[in-house]
């Protein structure tokens, strides 16, 4: 079928492809750019390896030695002996000059002395931020201990860290006691379980807790010894990689642009501003030139998951998935998909410079015209190509193994593996702001590229958003990221009045550079059989999925503030009574909070269904409390709830540390009950709080209050249970909070419209105890 369309389709082929040899001074540019980027890995590399000093510690301390040497000040008179000394020990030959021994004397010290300094230094700054007592007070109320402390952490820091300077100083996450763990998983239980299920876990957990318990505690007290972390690497694996379900919806989540506001009405104009500023991230994080982020600007978090934001791609396995990772030697390009057809856009010219603005919104109206000229040679299997990638992942290996990895459909693969990420222009514009993410979500079940890193999705309108791939990084990662070139755009003038993006300087002369290649897929009758089924999939997936979001503009986090209650706790308790209402009981509940202060740190759970929020619900709905009473539970609540995000953050979370003994039992092939049960209970409201405000680590003087109606919904993800909602929120402002609310449309138990009445109705019942 490919030699068929290759009859009537007119791909652009690149001189390159036609077998033309490389001049001597491609030759010599080649290994110029190959040594450069050794260079700054390997200068990038020491400056990481040796933070929180610096070179310059080495250079003084060599010059100090060698003037104490030369000149022998007398305020030095017990120093200098000893570096004679030193200088005695170096076997050097007799008629080596005086000169020259010093210089070799006070090298070989300043290396001893640097080596040392930097030990300490990165010791003593782990053992520091061990600390998380700051953690537990209010940041107005720090304690003398606490502030003695930060000017000690700021002390022992070295300045001007890269991105990854921190992560050797970041302590390793703990190994919680078991004895607290099963106490506070008991106590989670509590108010979900009736009295005989309640002390059926209670007897459980007294037995676990007399027989292996102890010996899966102890193997991963050894594990953290020697991992950087004795979580986060079975998570990936066991959580993500090996779970055979589709990634589409269930894994995949979606961010939005601007919630009012469109900076242009051009497709290919706004396609092109987002890319390059997703692309100078890009720039920024390969040179480790961003700036690590800081809590309290003084405590670093880590920020490994940054390495694979880009050009990183899932490959399906038939037991476990593979992540690919390409260094920006060979991800030099992006792919983009327009009316079903795919093309390769390359991001760099012969100088080695990323393309400017106005030069990728020439190629991509050069795609568009191009797609819409072949678009009806094109069969509608080809066009659906995406939608394997929607399948689960066991049949998705089998299918790729079978049809594309040989021939033109493996170097297609290869290319799409190594981009940077996936462009899709959309070729009609959302009719409202739920169909938008739908589209971001999910699209029609065969545009999407699931297994990148991330979608680029943008829409004849201007508007944009992104799909992405849940594996490589956690949302506050690619938030970052996205926030960055969000913001630029309301900051900066980014746009011409016609919308078109603003031209380069005068200055600024771009090198030559290649037009886009189409891809073409060799599709053979089974191949085509299999897209039509994994299309039909992916559809019935998405039919089933109840999205709504909710602009809750009544009040926002600075009333909250007002009522002496913490933002998410007092939305948490909001959902507890939202969901009380819908279902007439409580529910196991997941808020996810970051380990991000420890060394590869991921996620933590907070149980938010806690018995003081259940008191306050079951108070509220009874009517027999005062205000004041309801206040006072509602406040307790609340407090009891940061404690437990608090302890998730510092390492005292349950639910990880559950996992990996659950993960070691397995591994020794034990058969528990109490675990099991304990894993498998289905988390009914999964919750989860969008990061914002993330680029004022980098740019501290920037200003957002004057373009709070520009604000960012935040993003959504799909339901976790089949009878349960997905809700995620986001505080952009002081004054309005998102609400994305999904569920299944298959259940009978839930309504996406509904909960969101009851989230809001809920809202603004505990709002309206502070009235007077």
């Amino acid at each position: 079928m490919a030699e068929a369309r290759s009859a009537v389709a007119t791909p652009r082929v690149q001189k390159e492809d036609l077998g033309t040899t490389s001049s001597w001074t491609d030759f010599f540019k080649f290994y110029r750019q190959m040594v450069l980027r050794n260079y700054f890995r390997f200068r990038n590399s020491f400056r990481n390896g040796v933070w929180p000093t610096s070179t310059n510690n080495l250079v003084v301390a060599c010059g100090f030695s060698l003037y104490l040497l030369e000149y022998e000040p007398r305020w030095a008179e017990r120093v200098t002996p000893m570096l004679k000394d030193a200088a005695d020990v170096i076997s050097l030959p007799k008629a080596t000059p005086r000169w020259l021994k010093h210089i070799v004397t006070s090298v070989g010290i300043s290396v001893v002395f640097f080596t040392t300094l930097m030990k300490v230094r990165q010791y003593l700054l782990r053992i520091l931020l061990a600390y998380k007592g700051w953690m537990y007070e209010n940041v107005r109320e720090v304690s003398w201990k606490t502030k003695f402390w930060g000017l000690t952490v700021k002390f022992v820091s070295g300045y001007q860290p890269s991105l990854y300077s921190c992560q050797r100083s970041l302590p390793r996450l703990p190994v919680p006691p078991l004895r607290e763990t099963m106490a506070k998983l008991l106590e989670s239980l509590e108010p979900l379980c009736t009295e005989e299920e309640f002390n059926s876990y209670k007897d459980q957990a007294q037995e676990f807790e007399n027989t292996i318990g102890p010996r899966l505690q102890r193997i991963l007290h050894i594990k953290s010894w020697w991992a950087p972390n004795y979580v986060s690497d079975w998570w990936e694996k066991y959580v993500y990689q090996m779970s055979r379900c589709p990634i589409a919806i269930n894994s995949n989540y979606y961010a939005l642009d601007h919630y009012i506001w469109t900076p242009t009405k051009l497709q290919v104009s706004r396609a092109a501003n987002v890319l390059h500023s997703l692309l100078f991230m890009k720039r920024q994080i390969d040179r480790e030139e961003l700036q690590p982020l800081l809590l309290r600007n003084t405590i670093p978090v880590c920020m490994a998951q940054y390495e694979r934001i880009f050009s990183t791609t899932r490959m399906p396995g038939t037991e476990i998935d593979e992540l690919l990772h390409y260094d920006s030697s060979e991800s030099r390009h992006v792919v983009v998909w327009c009316q079903g057809l795919f093309y390769k856009l390359y991001l760099y010219d012969d100088k080695n410079q990323l393309l400017a603005l106005s030069t990728l919104e020439k190629l991509f109206q050069g795609i568009i015209d191009d797609a819409n000229k072949h678009k009806e040679s094109v069969s509608e299997s080809e066009r659906s190509v995406s939608a394997l990638t929607g399948l689960p992942r066991t049949e998705w290996s089998k299918i790729m193994k079978r049809h594309l990895t040989f021939g033109i459909n493996r170097d297609n693969m290869e290319i799409i593996n190594k981009a940077v990420c996936v462009v899709v222009l959309f070729d009609k514009p959302p009719e409202s702001l739920v169909a938008k993410a739908k589209n971001l979500l999910h699209a029609d079940g065969r545009t999407l590229w699931y297994d990148k890193c991330f979608n680029l999705c943008v829409f004849p309108d201007g508007q944009c958003g992104l799909n992405v791939e849940h594996t490589m990084a956690d949302a506050p990662a690619i938030g970052h990221v996205w926030e960055y070139a969000m913001t630029m755009e309301v900051i900066e003038k980014r746009y011409l009045e016609n919308g078109q993006v603003m031209p380069p300087p005068k200055s600024f002369k771009q090198g030559q550079f290649r037009d886009p290649r189409r891809i073409m897929w060799d599709i053979t009758d089974e191949l085509e059989k299999e897209i039509d089924r994994a299309t039909k999939h992916n559809q019935e997936q998405n039919e089933d999925l109840d999205l709504e979001i909710r602009n809750h503009s009544q009040f926002g986090k600075g009333t909250i503030k007002k009522a002496k209650v913490s933002p998410d706790a007092f939305i948490q308790i909001a959902l507890q009574l939202a969901y009380y209402k819908d279902a007439g009981r409580f529910c196991q509940t997941y808020e996810a909070s970051a380990t991000r202060l420890y060394q590869n740190g991921r996620t933590e759970t907070v149980r938010s269904c806690t018995n003081a929020t259940a008191a306050f619900v079951k108070a509220m709905e009874s009517g027999k409390k005062s205000k004041e009473e309801l206040i006072e539970m509602l406040r307790f609540a609340g407090n009891r709830h940061q404690k437990l995000y608090r302890d998730a953050m510092s390492g005292k979370g349950i639910d990880r540390h559950l996992f990996a003994l659950y993960v070691v039992s397995k591994g020794l092939g034990y058969e528990n009950k109490f675990l099991d049960s304990v894993i498998r209970r289905p988390w009914t409201l999964s919750t989860s709080q969008q990061p914002q405000q993330q680029i004022q680590a980098n740019i501290p003087d920037i200003n957002l209050e004057p373009f709070r109606k520009m604000c960012s919904p935040g993003g959504g993800f799909g339901p976790v249970s089949d009878d349960g909602y997905g809700v995620s929120y986001m505080l952009p402002n002081e004054y309005n909070i998102f609400f994305h609310v999904s569920s299944k449309r298959s259940s009978s138990k839930t309504d996406s419209v509904r909960f969101a009445d009851l989230i809001c109705q809920s809202m603004e019942e505990m709002r309206s105890l502070f009235d007077n």
